[in-house]
């Protein structure tokens, strides 16, 4: 409760002011709506939001786990040679800083309408910080470490199982947590390139009819989803590596 009472003041907080600010203006709903309006709206609509927000999430986790797949295997890679590093890591940059909103109309030109596009857009976004924070993970080992399993007669495998895996955890997760929400924000924009469900296309809907209410619940549920991926990261990560004690996670224990 003393972590989540904070969070918990501001936005309430943040909601009175909102609401009191648009009334006493008497800003137009199609402008700025109430927040009890958007809430009222999202109470009356939840079994018709519900296939949206499970399309959007299913996108998500699978270009989430393609994405951080890809980024943990090209990291190993990189560790393991240096040529494949110099060859494909300024490929990897390039491909981080091509627009998303760019990529997806011709993945879905290429693909069609249906899941795998958004997927991979999602995986596309969500790729780059896991590969970065693997290879650093990877990296960071003191080569004290390395002269002691050497001194052990420890194997390759058991160095890269005992040593290097569990050293790595903490910079993996750290990319883990940035790219599960990125595989959110993916499969949002891959929705707005072209879909028939989601919550993408659920905004995108509103907003060609002018509906701010349903706009603000589809942007609502979004940010739920994402928040909602980002602590389920941050539980497995508790549960996976215990014995990390950095007080810089704290504020997402």
């Amino acid at each position: 409760m003393k972590r989540l009472l904070p969070a918990l003041l501001f936005i309430v907080g943040f909601l009175c002011l909102w609401q009191l600010t648009v009334t006493i203006f008497a800003v137009p709903q199609y402008l700025v709506p109430k927040p009890t309006e958007i809430f009222a709206r999202l109470g009356s609509q939840f079994t018709t939001l519900l296939p949206h927000l499970y399309v959007t999430a299913l996108e998500s986790v699978g270009g989430f786990l393609l994405g951080s797949l890809a980024g943990i295997i090209l990291a190993m890679l990189f560790i393991r040679s240096k040529i494949i590093e110099l060859s494909v890591y300024p490929y990897a940059i390039a491909l981080n800083s091509v627009p998303v909103v760019a990529v997806a109309p011709l993945l879905v030109v290429w693909f069609g309408n249906g899941l795998l596009p958004k997927i991979l857009v999602a995986a596309i976004i969500s790729f780059f910080p896991v590969v970065v924070n693997t290879t650093k993970g990877l990296r960071s080992i003191d080569a004290e470490a390395f002269d002691l399993f050497d001194s052990l007669s420890a194997s390759r495998r058991q160095i890269f199982l005992k040593l290097q895996i569990p050293m790595c955890l903490p910079y993996l997760f750290a990319g883990l947590r940035v790219s599960s929400t990125l595989a959110v924000i993916g499969a949002i924009v891959g929705e707005f390139s072209g879909a028939d469900k989601g919550l993408g296309f659920y905004i995108l809907i509103s907003s060609y009819r002018l509906n701010t209410v349903d706009m603000f619940v589809g942007i609502l549920l979004s940010s739920a989803l994402g928040i909602a991926f980002f602590y389920l990261i941050t539980v497995l990560e508790k549960l996976l590596i215990p014995w990390k004690t950095s007080k810089k996670s704290e504020l997402f224990d």
